[in-house]
């Protein structure tokens, strides 16, 4: 559904959302181009369907408005600098419209003046832009129509917004109000209405919450949350909203009742209800459900801060803390114990807890001036109030044998030697009583450990890797934590690990391709292997060893065959070993030729005037023909598409076959209007080399846009005054004559490219331009058969200018060059557009078409045609000449294709 203005600005495809949109690059280069899509104005996370991205068609169903934006063709083969095309999405829609509400009270001081002026306002997301109408029950409201309306667009919103304002309501103001958003129609998108009934009830909602503000419960208890309206109309509709995401899966609504079943921690958070009737600003409440919860209960023992010393001694004090995480933390409470009896806090007892705002959760028994009667097991036990949740005890011990921790790494675990793949465990030592949490992180670099976090923990002081990689290698660090310990300075002490790894090497692996009696050396490289002493390599031809040796300095270890031979084609392994392992190159010698390339541009399948038998002109190139013994032969497989079963003839090939070189065979006998599949080997005497397989289609038809290159074989006349120019509007010359000659190609782009002739200087009155089409197959008609077959062939045309001469068409048959019967003829101004002619055909032989240009009076007369084509069967009783060039495009470009002439042998 183009849009007319838009065609002569930039190539833009516009489409409906929720259609199919469908993209074809026509492509040509040999060899066979790699096709790729990508695009931009749009989201990055973009994903195209299945793999059409690699396609020469791109189709994307059910387009979305996030889907337009400009698409770009990519195609490259290796050649030159890669072929770049694009072209611009526009995808349109238009949503439902919105109408709110909103109204303005105003009281003037010390003045009996009171005013009530409400606003409505329409929106609605639309492309392209959208034009709104209103109306108050069945009336239109035009701006200047009724005093007390206006009607305006704010300029901050580019015209989508509509704004009815009733100034001073009016009884009569009370009515049914309809919005209509349109887009003109435009592919074919109808127009949308929506109504609201304003009357002296109308208000802007209100709620309320039959619930407290927080909601503290117990994980695994049901909760309901009700909310009520309690004001607006029409009607407000209630939603509930999760400030930290979505609402929980098994959260069950029910109108304004919300109720979560299982309550658990992820549930926690602040919920809100929301009510929304567009008029006024929606109205929200909020309340916030915590769960209860403990969990992580630690303890730390501190020596008295006054001594330089890390041991609890006699007469000095000592202080336990107990640290918890608590929700809600204001319900937290702590109780202590000493050898299972309530402690209390005395003079020399001092139980405090810590300011929540420094270490929340946290209590601490102080005892001063320690005795032997002293030492025995403190308890601490935290809970919640609510109750509902266990609650965590945690035991300390006292005595003499309490002491400071200590850290060693045993003689033989460090330094650590591994291998790449094994399992593997670093060990600190720890001493003390009690033993504390042991933290490991890497001490030669600001890397994570290998379970990604920058510090792991440990209880029994061992660092079990499993899987161990080379990234590992390095110096650990174990170190004493405060927790489960003493709050002193942290003991620390180091691990080193060595990981082995066998060699890397290049290459993996190399296919070589060489021919008979040529020489060829393989190099086998080490990348990186530890460790790196004590290198050997051995070379092997399948299990038999062809050499062995050892690294000095080299990083690198060739072999070389001097003269190849039938027992010298395989595979060569070049093993490089270390303690670790080894790395290996692996070599495929083999004669194989490569693969021949198909020439996807050859044209059509061949005409053959029989009734169900076609022809088709195969034509190739031949990969790296020199890299190998010479071609003898292509084997030759064909079968009916969707058949088992290949049927296999041999090519013979004469002499040496050159790069680049194009070898042609015609495949006859096909049967209308069948596909099939082709498979084509070379053969030398090594034997079969790599096959290549492409499918060929019959089509009755022939397409010319004039894209291509080679213009569709067509060839200029060489007894003419002079040629047809190939030529897009983009690509013209600024001094072209105005008044004269096409805006487009026929498809309305500007990038497109017809064919025209130039009626400038030094061009005469009466001079002509002779564009000639390839030769089009038919064969001899049978004498005792039908009447020969029709075609119907057509083209579109432009003569536009003050000075336009005349367009001829003429037939030529085969072995009649010296006559040329006429086929269509016109002359004179035929306005600034395209026009089509179509004309039925009955040639007996192989024929040929002539576009004859002839220059009229003045400079103001160039001729262009566009888009020729010829199908099978007599033009259709409805086609009449059409007037005008648009039409509805399925592609970037109809696909332009030719038919080559028939040629009855191979040949090269």
């Amino acid at each position: 559904c183009n849009i007319e203005e838009e065609r002569y600005s930039e190539r833009v495809y516009t489409i409906r959302e929720g259609e199919t949109l469908e993209l074809t690059c026509l492509v040509t280069g040999h060899p066979r181009p790699q096709i790729r899509w990508t695009k931009t104005a749009g989201s990055a996370s973009d994903r195209f369907q299945d793999s059409s991205v690699f396609n020469e068609t791109l189709r994307i169903s059910n387009i979305q408005r996030h889907q337009g934006g400009r698409y770009y063709c990519k195609a490259e083969n290796g050649l030159g600098s890669p072929a770049i095309k694009s072209i611009r999405v526009d995808v349109y829609y238009l949503d439902d419209p919105i109408v709110t509400v909103h109204q303005s009270i105003g009281e003037a001081k010390e003045q009996f003046y009171y005013e009530r002026t409400v606003f409505l306002r329409c929106v609605a997301n639309s492309n392209p832009p959208v034009r709104y109408s209103w109306r108050r029950g069945q009336e239109v409201l035009l701006q200047g129509s009724d005093k007390g309306v206006e009607i305006y667009e704010p300029f901050f919103t580019q015209g989508e917004t509509k704004i009815l304002k009733l100034k001073n309501l009016r009884p009569q103001d009370y009515a049914n109000y309809s919005c209509i958003a349109s887009v003109r129609n435009v592919c074919s998108i109808p127009d949308k209405m929506v109504s609201f009934r304003l009357s002296n009830k109308t208000a802007s909602p209100s709620i309320k919450l039959l619930v407290d503000d927080p909601i503290v419960v117990n994980p695994g208890e049901a909760i309901t949350l009700v909310c009520v309206t309690t004001g607006g109309e029409p009607a407000p509709s209630l939603t509930w909203v999760r400030s930290a995401g979505i609402l929980p899966e098994k959260t069950v609504l029910n109108g304004g009742t919300l109720t979560i079943p299982a309550i658990t921690s992820e549930d926690a958070g602040t919920y809100s209800c929301i009510a929304n009737n567009n008029v006024g600003n929606p109205a929200k409440k909020s309340t916030n459900i915590i769960v209860r919860a403990l969990k992580k209960g630690r303890f730390w023992i501190t020596p008295d801060p006054y001594h330089k010393d890390d041991n609890i001694q006699i007469g000095r004090e000592v202080k336990i803390s107990c640290q918890v995480e608590a929700i809600p933390s204001e319900e937290l409470m702590f109780s202590w114990f000493k050898n299972g009896r309530p402690l209390r806090s005395s003079e020399r007892m001092v139980i405090t807890q810590t300011d929540p705002d420094v270490s929340p959760g946290t209590t601490n028994l102080d005892i001063i001036d320690l005795k032997f009667t002293d030492f025995g097991t403190y308890t601490c036990v935290a809970s919640l109030k609510g109750g509902g949740i266990s609650d965590i005890s945690i035991d300390v011990n006292i005595s003499s044998s309490t002491v400071p921790p200590n850290l060693t790494v045993p003689q033989e675990k460090s330094p650590l030697v591994t291998r790449e793949g094994d399992t593997i465990e670093l060990q600190c030592q720890v001493t003390g009583k009690p033993k504390p949490i042991i933290l490991w992180s890497r001490a030669d670099k600001e890397v994570a450990m290998p379970d990604g976090a920058m510090q792991t923990e440990s209880y029994d002081g061992i660092l079990r890797i499993v899987n161990v990689s080379r990234e590992m290698t390095g110096t650990y660090r174990c170190q004493t934590s405060q927790y489960n310990g003493f709050n002193v300075k942290p003991r620390e002490a180091l691990v080193q690990l060595i990981v082995q790894y066998p060699p890397a090497v290049e290459p993996t692996f190399l296919e070589i391709r060489q021919g008979q009696g040529r020489s060829i050396t393989m190099s086998c490289r080490v990348l990186r292997a530890y460790p790196t002493r004590v290198l050997t390599y051995e070379w092997r031809l399948g299990s038999k060893l062809l050499r062995t040796g050892q690294f000095d300095l080299q990083d690198s270890t060739e072999y070389t065959v001097s003269s190849l031979s039938r027992d010298s084609y395989g595979i060569y392994n070049c093993n490089i070993i270390n303690e670790a392992g080894a790395g290996r190159c692996s070599f495929l010698v083999t004669g194989k030729a490569y693969a021949p390339e198909f020439y996807y541009d050859t044209y059509n399948p061949l005409w053959q005037n029989r009734p169900r038998v076609y022809s088709y002109s195969l034509q190739w190139t031949q990969m790296n023909p020199n890299a190998v013994d010479r071609i003898l032969a292509y084997r030759l497989g064909i079968r009916q598409a969707g058949q088992q079963r290949w049927w296999e003839q041999e090519i013979t090939v004469n002499g040496n076959i050159q790069k680049g070189e194009l070898i042609t065979y015609n495949l006859t006998e096909l049967i209308k209007p069948e596909a099939y599949e082709v498979r084509l080997t070379p053969i030398t005497r090594f034997g079969e080399g790599d096959s290549t397989i492409r499918v060929i289609k019959y089509s009755g038809e022939f397409h010319c846009g004039f894209e291509d290159g080679n213009i569709c074989l067509f060839t200029q006349d060489d007894t003419d005054n002079f040629d047809w120019t190939k030529q897009s509007t983009a690509t013209r010359d600024t001094k072209y004559t105005p008044n004269t000659g096409p805006n487009a190609d026929r498809t309305g782009s500007k990038e497109g490219f017809y064919m025209y002739i130039e009626t400038s200087r030094p061009r005469l009155e009466g001079e002509k331009a002779r564009l000639v089409s390839p030769v089009f197959s038919v064969a001899p008609k049978n004498p005792y058969g039908a009447t020969n077959t029709a075609y119907c062939f057509s083209f579109y045309y432009h003569m536009y200018g003050q000075h336009i001469g005349s367009l001829n068409v003429y037939l030529r048959l085969k072995g009649q060059t010296a006559i040329e019967n006429p086929l269509w003829s016109s002359s004179g101004n035929k306005g600034q557009h395209w026009n089509q002619a179509r004309v039925n055909i009955n040639p007996p032989t192989s024929f040929q078409l002539i576009f004859e240009g002839i220059r009229g009076p003045g400079i103001e007369g160039d001729i262009a045609i566009d888009d020729v084509s010829i199908v099978e069967g007599e033009c259709m009783k409805s086609d009449q000449p059409a007037n005008s060039a648009v039409g509805t495009l399925a592609h970037i470009r109809l696909i332009p294709v030719i038919i080559l002439m028939s040629v009855l042998s191979h040949q090269r």
